[in-house]
């Protein structure tokens, strides 16, 4: 695919809505520290406009099965799995960029060499990906846009899932999770009208040994808000 060519899997119009807020964001001196010198190393832009193709064995400098995190916060999560699971890849794409500064911190912490963390829209970032070339997607709290005419602008609707399943490897797993109820239902029910993705749990998830509870999962546990996984795998 090059720069100009357009994704069948993703109709036009989806292009042009957002499914996230841009975020900047105060940083601390550390993160500033981080960003300044570790982002020419670990990051990879993603730029508005054109699809642009990422080679992921260059971008990673080997060969592995890659995980892609979508919203990876403040990174603490992406860190803990990926210091986990040293032989997958982790790229990591998020909008927040304390969050992005933080995550680049905790790499040069952990001394985690299979991570690298993209800023911009994840749709665009998936459109310039091959098929079939990603092990596993995790989409963990993804912004619920609760009000019903902001629902256009959610992650989890066909055209997305449809793009994101393309990219899966044959087995490959799609995994969500949230904590906001009635998005829960809607992302099932579009789950699982997904033609090539399979419910791997029957139903909504226990939380996955390989999920890390974080400190946003405690509120909401906290709140009074169940939170629920579901993982889908390409047969």
């Amino acid at each position: 695919m090059t720069a100009t060519d357009h994704d069948p899997a993703v109709p036009p119009a989806s292009r042009t809505i957002r499914t996230f807020h841009p975020r900047r964001g105060r940083m601390s001196d550390r993160q500033t520290d981080a960003l300044s010198r570790l982002w020419p190393a670990y990051g990879l832009d993603v730029p508005d406009g054109p699809v642009v193709p990422v080679d992921l064995a260059d971008l990673f400098g080997r060969r592995a099965p890659v995980v892609l995190e979508i919203g990876s916060g403040m990174g603490d999560s992406t860190a803990a799995m990926a210091a986990a699971d040293p032989d997958r890849d982790y790229l990591a794409v998020e909008v927040h960029t304390p969050g992005i500064a933080n995550l680049l911190h905790l790499v040069e912490r952990g001394a985690l060499r299979n991570v690298r963390v993209a800023q911009g829209d994840a749709l665009s970032l998936v459109s310039g990906l091959p098929e079939g070339v990603l092990d596993a997607v995790h989409v963990f709290f993804p912004d619920p846009w609760p009000k019903s005419r902001h629902h256009k602008r959610r992650i989890i609707q066909p055209a997305h899932v449809a793009l994101l399943r393309s990219r899966l490897r044959s087995g490959g797993m799609l995994h969500c999770a949230t904590d906001w109820a009635e998005y829960a239902e809607a992302m099932r029910e579009t789950l699982d009208a997904d033609p090539e993705l399979v419910d791997a749990y029957g139903g909504f998830a226990p939380r996955p040994a390989h999920r890390p509870l974080t400190k946003f999962e405690r509120r909401a546990i906290t709140a009074g808000r169940p939170v629920v996984d579901l993982l889908y795998r390409r047969p």
